[in-house]
């Protein structure tokens, strides 16, 4: 990957505070970006951890992303650009580099695209190889389908919004404007719903939908269930990782964070600014509150008030469950103290009078 930016360049793309640097390497022109153990003197290279303030002391990168009040100074030959933040001045380069690599598709339809008459597509959007748009859907102004999506009966993206090949919106759902959806996304398969009726076990028709606010992200193969009735909704500005399960009728508020293969079950509600990691799992109709948080691998099973931060199975507060697992450890040291103390006890009772 070649980024081919100057100097100036990228001060310009982060909004650099300041740069520093000889003359000379200041006209140097980047052509990649590598971590500071790594780089050369053609790399872009940023320090936002402080765990990595040594590796940047030997980096032999050109260019490097730090904080305005990082106290040192560049090396001979190397250029600090001061930003108020290194991680998100990064993003801002590689979105910059996203562009040139993946430019939005010229508006039109491919000829083996497949919409219905009913259909309603902006004439601004851009509809790639073998997709499929049903009848009453509506595709929004500068939105892009790449090959091979599926948008069901009346279903509706909204503007800017940017579909990976062979993702799926089913019938009647809604995805807002400026959302994203990766490769294998399925928003709206049926909720997992079903009656005991004698010895058969019977289908519950699931006739709700699925309702993304704007600027949601969800990525490949991820499921987010329709509700059995009303809406399962992703408030706005939520990110949802890869390999995750939503079930029917969840509520997940505005601005989560939702890591790989996290399951939350049906009718769970969830607040804004909730942090979900990686294999979490939460059980139904519970609700979080604001700003709660689940460490990798919870199973939660009970309701958590807002800034809760529950780890462990069952999930439990994270200190208390932190000092859990120290003393678990130490479990095999007690019973080998208690079976010892058994058998003195035993030793006494035996020589008694």
């Amino acid at each position: 990957m070649k980024l081919s930016l100057t100097i100036d360049q990228v001060a310009s793309l982060t909004e650099a505070v300041s740069v520093e640097g000889e003359a000379e390497a200041r006209s140097r022109v980047l052509m990649g970006i590598a971590a500071l153990a790594d780089a050369s003197a053609e790399d872009l290279s940023f320090l936002a951890n402080p765990r990595y303030v040594e590796e940047l002391a030997s980096s032999r990168a050109g260019a490097v992303l730090v904080a305005t009040d990082h106290p040192g100074k560049p090396l001979a030959g190397q250029v600090y650009i001061r930003v108020t933040k290194p991680s998100y001045a990064l993003a801002l380069v590689c979105a910059a580099i996203e562009a040139r690599l993946w430019p939005r598709p010229a508006a039109g339809i491919h000829p083996t695209a497949s919409i219905d008459p009913k259909a309603r597509v902006d004439a601004t959007a851009s509809i790639g190889p073998g997709c499929t748009i049903m009848a009453d859907a509506t595709i929004g102004a500068h939105a892009v389908l790449e090959a091979q999506c599926h948008i069901g009966i009346g279903a509706r993206i909204g503007s800017e919004s940017w579909l990976k090949p062979r993702a799926t919106v089913s019938d009647y759902c809604i995805v807002g404007s400026r959302c994203r959806l990766q490769s294998g996304v399925v928003i709206g398969s049926d909720g997992f719903g079903y009656e005991p009726v004698g010895e058969r076990i019977e289908r519950i028709p699931q006739i709700g939908n699925v309702e993304l606010e704007d600027d949601v992200e969800v990525g490949a193969n991820t499921t987010l269930d329709r509700a059995r009735f009303s809406r399962t909704v992703i408030g706005r500005g939520t990110k949802i990782d890869n390999l995750v399960q939503i079930a029917h009728n969840v509520r997940i508020g505005r601005q989560c964070l939702i890591a790989a293969q996290v399951g939350v079950a049906g009718s769970t509600v969830m607040g804004d600014g909730c942090v979900l990691g990686g294999q979490a799992g939460v059980s139904g109709h519970l609700q979080l509150g604001d700003r709660v948080k689940l460490g990798a691998q919870a199973g939660l099973f009970e309701d958590v008030p807002a800034d809760g931060f529950m780890n462990g199975t069952p999930a439990m507060p994270f200190g208390l469950e932190r000092r859990v697992a120290v003393l678990a450890r130490r479990l095999p040291d007690l019973f080998k103290k208690v079976d010892s103390l058994a058998a003195a006890l035993d030793s006494v009772r035996k020589s008694a009078p």
